[in-house]
């Protein structure tokens, strides 16, 4: 097997109003619309060869419950994608809507870093492979609420915490490098790489060309998120095809 094919690249689409858009660094008001039918973008990225997608409700993150789940429906019943899911889940209910809704994945983020005994029971109720850590970080601490906030976790407590109780994957995002197309944090991800030998770990934040993916790849990472320097032209679907499974 090609070492390129140890590395899943996963697209991205992030929500808001039902349309397919990207932020900087979280902030709404930098929202730029790239598709106005997430479907079509999904169906786009699953005939490239892509297998699996993150979808980000943003609408859902912005508002504290979940609002795109028909997005989630139509692309799972239209395509064969993988599909992690994040974005307004603050209850149980929520996690059963998303995965009634055909989410493979559910990414916690805030919440995890407010109320850790609620995750704690998703992982026992839905599995602790299902539940992925969405760490996002300024520095080295946990960013919450849209990012305004810092946590009084660090990234490297909160992984700690959450591996004996059965989490697998974490998704790390720098958000300062987030939207910025000034490249990855991969001195980050060789850290966590380190302390976290067991691990999945799936970087996102920064990406602008094809060559991150390989700075990315020596620090151990198990998968790259990208949206932003796709939309932008920065990096076409065809150039990825040695990374594809």
């Amino acid at each position: 097997m090609n070492m390129k094919q140890k590395m899943q690249l996963i697209p991205a689409i992030d929500l808001i109003d039902g349309q397919c858009v990207r932020l900087t660094r979280g902030a709404y008001d930098s929202k730029t619309v790239y598709s106005r039918d997430p479907l079509e973008q999904a169906k786009i990225f699953a005939g490239a060869g892509f297998k699996r997608l993150h979808l980000v409700d943003l609408d859902g993150a912005r508002l504290g419950r979940v609002i795109n789940l028909k997005v989630l429906e139509k692309i799972k019943q239209n395509t064969s994608l993988v599909v992690d899911f994040g974005g307004g889940v603050r209850t149980t209910y929520d996690v059963q809507q998303v995965f009634d809704a055909g989410a493979d994945f559910l990414t916690a983020g805030s919440i995890a870093a407010k109320n850790s005994a609620l995750v704690e029971n998703w992982m026992q109720k839905f599995g602790g492979e299902r539940i992925i850590l969405g760490a996002d970080v300024k520095g080295e601490r946990i960013a919450i609420h849209g990012w305004q906030e810092e946590a009084s976790w660090t990234i490297y407590d909160l992984i700690a915490f959450y591996l004996p109780r059965g989490v697998k994957t974490v998704i790390c995002t720098d958000v300062d490098r987030d939207g910025m197309l000034q490249g990855p944090n991969v001195e980050l991800y060789h850290q966590l790489r380190k302390r976290f030998p067991e691990l999945k770990i799936i970087a996102s934040g920064g990406v602008k060309d094809v060559d991150d993916f390989a700075a990315l790849q020596q620090a151990g990472v198990n998968g790259v998120i990208f949206g932003k320097a796709y939309y932008e032209g920065f990096i076409q679907l065809e150039e990825l095809k040695d990374y594809l499974c």
